[in-house]
């Protein structure tokens, strides 16, 4: 091959790869494999290694070369990258329009929302088509030159090919990487030995501050860009954005025009949720005023432009104080310690209190009475309290030590070996009773209507339950005289208790409470004795048999029926009309059967204990957790962590639809 017919042939290379460069890191499309892709480079590196002349700027292979750098330059911005005014709620949108309105003395016209992804803000300089320098934000004046490390990414085009440009065209734009990419960087660094990264900003950040670019080219980042500050005739962001994706760049999808403040709104609502199910993380939303007129002669403040505000979404993690340690004791007798807190919001709720688990989490910790302290929630569950910031302490904190007797009946507590918690060793203790019933009554056991919290507690500060069987003793003349009830609601609570009477095998094994038997073990004991009395007289070693029911849970399972106080209670209920019924599968519907589903949302068509109902009658199982038995998660709206467990693994997700097909 001559030089000239190189020089053709690397041309042509050059066009194609980035070509395809574009359909796949731009606009996530994908025409040949990534194998194929690869062995174009190889070819263009090889003629470029035989014909060093034929080497370009906007090469291909000029993503990653050179020689590590020993350190970075600085890099002074044409204009400043300023700071961001928050928001965290609808008022401060509003006060924030007010505040812009009475500046400019007219309406805003309309708003342009953009995800606020969680990375590194880099500037991009291109000079005569060609990506010339690329700097750090840094303090917002002066950045750190970076330009062979953003070469790396291939989102970011090494040429523009548009004509008729001005000769220098600068951009911003945002360094980010996957959760999924972020996983295994840090799986890499456990395997090394190596510090792993707290977030992935920080390894956006760390990743484009290597000095060897080979190192920033393994960490698989992206980029998006969302400002365009050479100006090139747009007249508002939204065009901005139209001519930077004409150009090549990479912008966000989810990028939205809102003509007024109330679509503003909307649009932070419906991301809230929806933020979990992108590949990056968010932690807010841009709003900027869209006409660049009005932008202009709002100006800035401070330190802050006047026309742009982040909305946050509602926090995650939080600091607040411990006021106290308190311990609650649950229906197995655990004694849980409970930090009670300085109220705080979090994750969109406010919230008092935090869990402790047990002793030796207090002790991890080093959590005492009046620290600051940083609180985790994920979903509705009560929030963890994920660290203690010792610096702050002055003193006057109080360590904490769990009782050697039970708070609540004064029994001595105990730890049984081989566990963390500490139980009350007191069987008749009230706190536990009360939590047994209030099980017993729950939604997934007897499911009585009616019969909430409250209304357990006061019933049993009265007298007239003390155990779950007392409940079906109740009498209309027994309640009517008690505060909260009325003749009606007398007479609906005896009926919900009479109509709960009739219940399937596996409800009434679970709301028996017997330790280390959920929902699902219930369904298992049931299908497989099919009557109450087999179970009662199986054995350990037949227990240990069936199916994911290890030897931890078939001994409380067996020991749970050698007590004759839980015997004389079955026999009670039973005397009181309690009729334990064992619904048979019908035939031909096992076609779920050695499937397990995993729920995760919110379903629109049915409730998720009718989803797990369908399941099992199929011969089905439903699971609360993902893992690598798991068949099918089925998404519904605003699916939670489960969902991104299930893509990590590999695991089939469906949605509503097509889990309802199943049953077609």
């Amino acid at each position: 091959m001559t030089l000239q017919e190189a020089k053709i042939r690397a041309e042509k290379l050059r066009k194609e790869i980035n070509h395809y460069r574009y359909l796949y890191h731009v606009l996530d499309k994908e025409e040949i494999s990534p194998e194929a892709l690869d062995s174009l480079k190889k070819e263009l590196f090889d003629l470029e290694l035989k014909y060093p002349q034929l080497v370009t700027p906007d090469s291909p292979t000029q993503r990653v070369g050179g020689e590590p750098l020993e350190k970075f330059q600085k890099v002074v911005h044409s204009q400043p990258i300023l700071s961001l005014f928050d928001a965290f709620s609808y008022q401060d949108l509003i006060d924030w329009e007010e505040r812009n309105e009475k500046i400019i003395k007219e309406k805003i016209k309309s708003y342009f929302c953009e995800l606020k992804l969680d990375g590194l803000t880099v500037v991009l300089t291109y000079e005569n088509g060609f990506f010339k320098k690329g700097a750090t934000r840094g303090d917002g004046r002066v950045g750190e030159e970076v330009t062979n490390n953003l070469k790396t990414i291939e989102a970011i085009p090494l040429k523009i090919e548009e004509e008729n440009l001005p000769k220098i065209i600068e951009v911003r734009g945002e360094v980010v990487i996957t959760k999924n990419n972020f996983e295994k960087v840090n799986e890499q660094q456990k395997k090394k030995g190596e510090p792993i990264f707290a977030n992935p900003r920080n390894l956006a950040a760390g990743s484009i501050r290597q000095l060897d670019p080979k190192i920033t080219a393994s960490r698989k980042l992206d980029c998006y860009i969302f400002e365009l500050i050479t100006n090139l005739g747009q007249k508002t962001h939204e065009q901005a954005h139209q001519i930077l994706k004409k150009l090549g760049f990479k912008t966000s999808p989810y990028n939205e025009f809102c003509q007024d403040l109330k679509a503003v709104y909307t649009f932070c609502q419906k991301w809230q949720e929806r933020r979990k199910k992108l590949e990056y993380q968010t932690d807010g939303v841009v709003v900027v005023v869209n006409d660049l007129d009005q932008e202009k002669r709002l100006g800035t403040v401070g330190k802050a432009d006047r026309w742009m505000m982040a909305y946050k979404f509602p926090a995650e993690q939080v600091t607040t104080k411990v006021l106290d340690i308190q311990v609650q004791v649950g229906r197995t007798g655990a004694l849980t310690p409970v930090a009670i807190l300085e109220p705080v919001r979090v994750a969109g709720s406010t919230v008092s209190r935090a869990t402790l688990h047990n002793e030796d989490e207090i002790k991890r910790l080093d959590v005492k009475i009046g620290d600051t302290v940083i609180i985790q929630k994920a979903g509705d569950v009560i929030p963890d309290i994920v660290k203690v910031l010792t610096n702050l302490r002055d003193g006057k904190e109080k360590k904490f030590k769990m009782p050697e007797k039970c708070p609540i009946c004064h029994s001595l507590v105990k730890r049984k070996e081989g566990e963390v918690a500490i139980y009350c060793s007191n069987p008749k203790c009230f706190a536990v009773e009360k939590e047994k019933i209030i099980h017993f009554v729950g939604k997934g056991a007897f499911d009585i209507d009616g019969l909430g919290i409250k209304i357990v507690e006061q019933l049993i500060n009265e007298g007239l339950i003390t155990n779950a069987a007392d409940i079906f003793k109740l009498t209309q003349g027994d309640l009517e005289p008690l505060e909260r009830f009325a003749e009606k609601s007398a007479d609906n609570l005896i009926k919900a208790i009479e109509n709960s009477k009739k219940i399937e095998l596996a409800k009434f094994i679970y709301a028996l409470g017997i330790r280390h038997v959920g929902e699902e073990t219930a369904i298992d004991l049931a299908n497989h004795f099919g009557s109450l009395d087999k179970l009662i007289k199986a054995n350990e070693e037949e227990l240990n048999n069936i199916y994911e029911i290890g030897n931890v849970v078939s001994k409380s399972i067996y020991q749970y029926f050698q007590n004759k106080e839980n015997l004389k209670l079955i026999k009670e209920l039973k005397e009181l009309g309690v009729k334990i019924i064992n619904p048979k599968q019908e035939a031909g519907s096992m076609k779920l059967k050695g499937l397990t589903f995993v729920l995760t949302g919110e379903l629109t068509s049915l409730t998720r204990d009718e989803a797990k109902d369908k399941i099992r009658k199929l011969g089905g199982q439903a699971s609360e957790s993902v893992s690598q038995k798991t068949s099918y998660v089925v998404a519904g709206e605003n699916p939670g962590s489960k969902f991104d467990k299930a893509k990590k693994l590999g695991i089939k997700i469906i949605n509503e639809n097509e889990f309802l097909n199943l049953f077609k």
